[in-house]
């Protein structure tokens, strides 16, 4: 069994324990570091999101390669998660793309904040023979991702809290909210002894929201995987909007075969505290093959989540048979 697996399982134990009725298991906290401050007459003018309701979403497309808005605007998507290169630099893209010809839509810009990658607008081709304190080994599986000691100020600092901030350029191009990758990240850390990983990436997300929300109220922050952070800290599943799950049936750990059912049971019972809170549940699945895609789709809606099946290079604007968004 793997250590995730393990965990999982112990996770698992503590929300089904007593009773039978789940409930998060409150840990102890450290509070979280106050961002960085920036003038408000420096931020842009953004439409608020507060009257956004996010459980009706019922359908979403995740494309990072190759997504053209003007093409994804023709759907029905109710969410659509893309790049920041989709807004191609211009602040009209994104509005443009929210009230489209196919319906209006909810626009996420995905961002890791576990990693760094080497084609970023903020990177320097300096850094892997100078690093700065935040940058540590190459990930060996990503080529051009490495691995970032995200509690660190420096790194803080790229992600928001100025004008050429990651987060503050999304703002001003009209994003929605952000797709947060590599929240995982504190599993590495974990592994090699840090025992206040979780709650560091867990401050850095509430840290990062709160920022967010303080120009843009309403603004969507949604992580992807390492939902687990949901149930050890209660103030974490508070502040997010939602979670995105990879390989929750099909993917793990090859595409196109189903994963293991003992770990999908084991996701499932932690993700269903996060439909039970009021959260919006985004389940991400790798195959082509139609009976498994319609399994996929299946088994998630039954479980109140919202399902989208694609292929791992999010490079395609796949609609799968059978379940066009409407």
């Amino acid at each position: 069994m793997s250590k995730r697996s393990l965990f999982l399982l112990l996770v698992t134990a503590c929300v089904v324990a007593a009773c039978g009725e789940p409930t998060p298991v409150p840990t102890p906290t450290m509070p979280p570091t106050a961002p960085p401050s920036v003038e408000a007459a420096t931020q842009p003018a953004v439409e608020t999101l507060t009257q956004v309701d996010w459980l009706a979403v019922d359908d979403f497309l995740y494309q990072l390669q190759r997504a053209r808005p003007e093409r994804i605007g023709e759907t029905a998507f109710d969410l659509v998660v893309v790049s920041i290169a989709a807004a191609g630099n211009s602040p009209e893209v994104i509005p443009a793309l929210k009230h489209s010809p196919g319906g209006e839509k909810i626009v996420l810009c995905y961002m890791s904040i576990g990693q760094t990658e080497n084609y970023r607008s903020y990177w320097n081709p300096d850094w892997p023979k100078n690093p700065p304190s935040w940058l540590d080994e190459p990930d060996p599986v990503w080529a051009g991702d490495y691995w970032v000691k995200y509690w660190d100020p420096g790194w803080q600092a790229i992600i928001y809290g100025s004008p050429d901030g990651y987060l503050d350029q999304i703002l001003a191009l009209g994003f929605d909210g952000v797709y947060l990758d590599r929240v995982d990240a504190y599993w590495y850390y974990e592994d090699q002894g840090r025992e206040t990983a979780a709650r560091e990436m867990a401050d850095f997300v509430i840290g990062l929201a709160n920022y967010a929300r303080e120009r843009h109220p309403g603004f969507g922050v949604i992580p992807q995987n390492a939902e687990e952070l949901g149930i050890r800290f209660p103030d974490y599943l508070e502040t997010v909007t939602g979670i995105g799950v990879e390989d929750l049936y099909y993917g793990y750990p090859r595409d196109h075969e189903p994963s293991p059912a003992d770990w999908t049971a084991e996701r499932e019972t932690i993700l269903d505290q996060w439909v039970k809170a009021g959260k919006l549940v985004l389940t991400i699945d790798y195959t082509s093959r139609p009976a498994q895609i319609d399994d996929a789709y299946a088994r998630s809606q039954a479980r109140g989540y919202v399902p989208y099946v694609t292929v791992r290079s999010l490079g395609l604007l796949i609609i799968n048979k059978g379940h066009e968004p409407d």
